[in-house]
């Protein structure tokens, strides 16, 4: 009976270790089959045969069935939402292939995990506010403003961030914290015109409402579909509506202050973009997505090279877009240049290729769209076409990037027997799981 119960205990603290690592995953914008391939790699090589591995949108779970005359143990653990750190995605995607390569055992990894999630950020958080402020700098010269729009984003976006800090404080929903983040924009524009500033204020809207548009989940939402998990891809696409609709909310509340107040904003579009020449879209790009791997707390030896791979997908996309390509297809071909080039970068600076990917693929998401889409269709327009667009840039953006990760990190037989859950390609942990030798256990009946 004591052996069936020591058992039963270094199962749960290999069940244990596995969830914890899917749950710093999970919340760090991982797709659902690398969280799922993750943990059962872990399991695997700490010499956990049969385990299974289940993922949704806020629960993991991992049982795993001793032998066939005695109940299978599970584990449960709830995700909760924390802010995205990818340094932490990266020291626990280090700890994951020290694990599988044999160089530490599960209790050194258990203690390591436990230093890494309780340690806090590398950062001051007023510095990833001021990074913030650059990434909406950056919106702005991609989206065709001038540097009065340019600089009007930056201060948007440092404010909207100041004040969505403050309510998560609160413990506020994230509807109410893009309501407000949508109002502050709005009012931002409506404070510019007042002021007589000559700018057009839908740029001015569109600038600062960009970081509050969900294109990141809604993107992550079409890889889980792709991939085999339509649980957790339909419970992102719903998040990613409800944040949207919170910032439809919140610019037309800023709207209603604006006529209350007498100010006249003329013919307000507020998703509306256009194209910048190829050299100032290439900065803008790089601005882009450098700025979100720095709020993201990506290591700094990654900043340069995801600035570089932003800049040429942009350059891609708008050559291709120039040639009649259409927008989804230079999405697609811009995604794929970026699936391809992030494996071998990400191996260089030793980060996970997630982090390179998401931070380079920032500035062609569908966030404007879906906004559009949804925006029309809430003042009775017809919003179908920006909301069939904004699908299929999503669908052109995920799978074009794990087609260029098939491209570019050929599968393993080995990974394949194992991982058979796993519909593409790896962006989180390694491909191969190293079982680790255990003594025999005796049966005790």
């Amino acid at each position: 009976m004591a052996d069936s119960r020591d058992t039963s205990r270094d199962v749960y603290k290999t069940l244990d270790l596995g969830l914890r690592i899917g749950e710093v995953l999970l919340s760090s914008g991982a797709g659902a089959a690398d969280v799922s391939a993750t943990m059962l790699n872990v399991a695997h090589s700490c010499g956990l045969r049969g385990a299974t591995a289940d993922v949704t949108f806020t629960e993991l779970a991992m049982s795993h069935q001793i032998s066939y005359d005695d109940p299978a143990l599970i584990q449960i653990r709830h995700v909760r939402h924390r802010e995205i750190d990818y340094e932490d995605l990266t020291l626990v995607d280090h700890l994951v292939r020290d694990v599988v390569s044999g160089t530490i055992d599960r209790d050194e990894a258990r203690s390591q995990l436990a230093r890494i999630v309780s340690s806090g950020h590398r950062l001051p958080r007023w510095s990833v506010t001021l990074g913030l402020g650059v990434m909406g700098g950056g919106v702005g010269l991609l989206v065709g403003g001038d540097w009065l729009v340019t600089l009007i984003a930056f201060l948007a976006a440092v404010a909207v961030d100041l004040l969505q800090r403050q309510m998560s404080r609160r413990r506020l929903p994230g509807f109410y914290q893009q309501v407000a983040g949508g109002l502050l924009a709005t009012l931002v524009a409506v404070g510019t015109v007042a002021a007589g500033v000559d700018v057009d204020p839908s740029r001015v809207v569109t600038a600062g409402i960009i970081l509050l548009l969900a294109g990141i989940n809604f993107m992550g939402a079409i890889q889980d579909a792709l991939t085999g998990f339509p649980l957790t891809a339909g419970a992102r696409i719903l998040e990613a509506i409800l944040a949207t609709a919170g910032v439809i909310a919140g610019v037309s509340g800023g709207l209603t202050v604006g006529r209350m107040l007498g100010v006249n904003l003329g013919r307000l579009d507020p998703g509306f973009a256009s194209y910048s020449e190829l050299p100032v879209m290439a900065i803008g790009a790089a601005i882009t997505a450098g700025a979100f791997a720095f709020s993201a707390y990506a290591p700094p030896r990654s900043l340069a090279p995801i600035a570089m791979i932003g800049a040429m997908a942009e350059v891609v996309f708008y050559v291709t877009f120039d040639r009649g390509l259409g927008v989804a297809w230079a999405s697609a071909t811009a995604s794929v240049l970026i699936g391809l080039v992030s494996y071998s970068v990400a191996g260089r600076v030793q980060v996970p290729p997630l982090v390179v990917v998401v931070s380079s693929i920032v500035p062609l998401l569908p966030g404007l769209a879906i906004y559009r889409g949804l925006y029309l269709l809430s003042e009775g327009g017809n919003g179908l076409i920006s909301m069939i667009s904004a699908a299929a840039i999503a669908i052109a953006l995920a799978a074009g990037v794990i087609f260029g990760e098939y491209v570019a990190q050929p599968l393993k037989r080995e990974a394949r027997r194992l991982e058979s859950r796993l519909s593409g390609p790896r962006l989180v942990g390694p491909l191969r799981a190293r079982a680790v030798r255990r003594r025999p256990q005796t049966d005790p009946r």
